[in-house]
């Protein structure tokens, strides 16, 4: 029975239009495209900048030898973990490379490429794989979050900094990126919505790789698309084909400047692939077979891209050969240095956990700095 068909409701019933138990918004234009949008390979791709197509390519190759690198130092003890980003490499360079500098990042664990795109040292931005640090860099400083590991916690943190700088009048938007996984949780959910109804200035971008660790994207959706979530809280989704670089960069570029403009918020879907796994501790091939993965081994981000620029006439081997130089110069930077042992000062654990420290914080100094001094008085 709805509120019309009770007893009287005719004459008591006053509603002002819209009536609250109405839609709000028309749906259809919230709607994203039944397939991935596409660039490469497609007309559109005559449009696109090439001196852009060029700067995605250079940062696709640096990106690819980043992550070989990062996973080999996990090998060698250099790091804890790596959550390699092996075959998302267009998601994570579109994604920084779409934003102004005055813009903000909101990264998740595997997005340490993201920042390193974005400008920020290599080394800084392992250091919490490491262990050795909260966060390696200053996040004021890079307009980059920190690093998030618990899964989509940085979504409200996107939507809480976006939101207030719309009532500052700053002229900042804030790209949040998850992964598929990452949208089964609370804070996905809350992060949308809130940004919706306050029509934040802040771009959410789902990286769907096809699994969250083991599970299938299958086992944690009925949904015709991650995109289409966007429609139940009242802003636009998008889908892309997350592995065409250009693809992505003009989506996000969109709803980048729409934010900006004051259009709210817009959820991304970029359709990818993980193709190593989960991080260095996981077993891949207890979870889906070697077939499948050479299938998008076939659709690599690089390889799409230098098929456009070398029909095209923007590359040649000259311009191959230059990229690859630059990204293993690179390589070997991050491996020296990587390579030295950090020097560090225990009394930094309890820096930076509050403003001002509270009692069980000092206590807790006081007593390992005393078993420090002591520990140097028996030597």
């Amino acid at each position: 029975m709805t509120v019309q068909e009770l007893p009287g409701a005719a004459s008591a019933y006053r509603p002002t239009p819209p009536p609250a138990w109405k839609p709000r918004t028309d749906p259809t234009p919230l709607l994203p495209d039944p397939e991935p949008y596409r660039v490469l390979g497609t007309e559109a791709a005559a449009g696109t900048d090439p001196e852009l197509l060029l700067r995605l390519y250079a940062e696709l190759v640096r990106g690819r030898r980043y992550n070989v690198q990062a996973t080999a130092l996990t090998k060698q003890g250099r790091l804890a973990v790596y959550p390699s980003s092996t075959g998302q490499e267009a998601c994570e360079v579109a994604a920084a490379l779409a934003l102004e500098e005055r813009d903000w990042l909101f990264p998740s664990y595997r997005d340490t490429l993201a920042a390193v795109a974005r400008g920020l040292d290599p080394v800084q931005a392992l250091t919490l794989l490491r262990g050795d640090w909260h966060t390696g860099y200053d996040p004021r400083e890079h307009r980059i979050a920190p690093l998030c590991t618990p899964l989509a916690t940085q979504l409200p943190h996107a939507v809480g900094l976006a939101h207030a700088a719309r009532l500052k009048g700053d002229d900042v938007v804030a790209l949040a990126m998850v992964g598929d996984g990452g949208t089964s949780e609370g804070d996905f959910h809350e992060a949308l919505n809130f940004a919706a109804v306050w029509r934040a200035p802040v771009v959410f971008l789902v990286q769907n790789n096809g699994f969250a660790i083991s599970v299938p994207l299958a086992k944690q959706t009925a949904a015709p698309s991650l995109a289409h979530k966007a429609v139940g809280y009242g802003m636009p989704g998008r889908l892309v084909d997350g592995n065409d670089a250009a693809a992505v960069h003009e989506v996000l570029g969109e709803a980048v400047a729409r934010a900006r403009r004051g259009g709210g918020p817009t959820l991304i879907e970029a359709v990818t692939y993980r193709i190593d796994a989960h991080t260095n501790a996981d077993d891949a091939t207890r979870y889906r077979g070697e077939a499948e993965v050479e299938t998008w081994r076939a659709h690599d981000p690089i390889r799409l891209l230098e098929r456009e620029l070398t029909e095209r006439g923007l590359l040649d081997e000259d311009g191959i050969r230059a990229a690859a130089d630059a990204a293993e110069t690179m390589a070997a930077d991050l491996r020296e240095r990587m390579n030295a042992d950090a020097v560090l000062e225990p009394m930094d654990l309890f820096e930076h956990v509050y403003a001002e420290q509270t009692s069980q914080l000092r206590e807790q100094a006081a007593q390992l700095r005393a078993e420090l001094d002591a520990e140097g008085e028996a030597r």
